[in-house]
């Protein structure tokens, strides 16, 4: 199958400092690929030079035949905006915490071009409904909203506009075990559901487990294994990759 996502030898440095370096990746219609590694591995860099929150210093990004990086800033804004969405580790990132909940959902469908204040609305009451918040909370703001339910949100407001991939940084990331668990369940249905592909950026064993059918894992900003999440996850070859599964899964 042709990659909706293909990425090679992608380079970022911090003055002397390597971010990532020579990172290669493809992505299929309808693939989770994890990326697991410490702090300070490079996932989080390399995630973000392929949603263009970084410029990376080498490499290519090509989307649907798309060279991304090559393309002016103003369409690549349109074309990551109608047909990409990005959610972040800490929900206030994604989110703006002075609007209210529906008007968050409904300011990325409008961005999209959608104009009628009735549809809008009726769309992100929905969305809400689908991510398991009350749609009676419809005008209240994220502010008076648990953690969970802030992610929760910032996820219907990322996936209103039905995009193609999704690019997901640490999203279960400082919640509670059992919030994890019921945000990690809702994310693998929404997924599957709506035939997403999705990078899933994580140092969590268990959301690539349940999440990724494919998995990198990176050290010292490079891939040094990839393969089936489960073939690296039950049988690492690398010797960091071995240390990595072995601190946090039971042998």
């Amino acid at each position: 199958m042709t990659p909706l996502l293909d990425v090679s030898g992608l380079t970022k440095r911090y003055g002397s400092r390597i971010g990532c370096r020579d990172v290669s990746l493809d992505l299929i219609p309808g693939e989770v690929l994890g990326i697991v590694g410490e702090s300070g591995s490079g996932k989080t860099t390399g995630l973000n030079c392929i949603a263009s929150h970084l410029s990376p210093d080498a490499g290519r990004i090509t989307y649907r035949g798309h060279d991304l990086i090559a393309m002016p800033e103003p369409e690549r804004r349109r074309l990551m905006r109608a047909e990409w969405a990005f959610v972040h580790q800490n929900p206030a990132d994604g989110l703006r915490m002075n609007v209210t909940a529906g008007g968050n959902v409904g300011e990325r469908l409008m961005e999209s071009g959608a104009r009628h204040y009735g549809n809008i609305r009726g769309a992100a009451s929905a969305w809400l409904e689908r991510v398991e918040i009350d749609p009676a909370r419809i005008d209240d703001r994220p502010t008076t909203f648990s953690g969970g339910m802030r992610q929760r949100l910032q996820i219907a407001r990322a996936l209103v506009t039905n995009p193609r991939i999704v690019l997901m940084d640490e999203p279960t990331g400082g919640l509670d075990v059992s919030v994890q668990a019921r945000l990690l369940d809702l994310l693998k249905k929404l997924v599957h559901d709506m035939g997403l592909a999705a990078i899933v950026v994580t140092h969590d064993m268990g959301v690539v487990r349940l999440m990724a059918d494919r998995l990198i894992v990176m050290k010292d900003g490079q891939v040094v294994e990839q393969g089936l999440t489960d073939q690296v996850l039950d049988d690492p070859q690398d010797a960091y990759s071995q240390l990595l599964v072995s601190s946090v899964l039971p042998v």
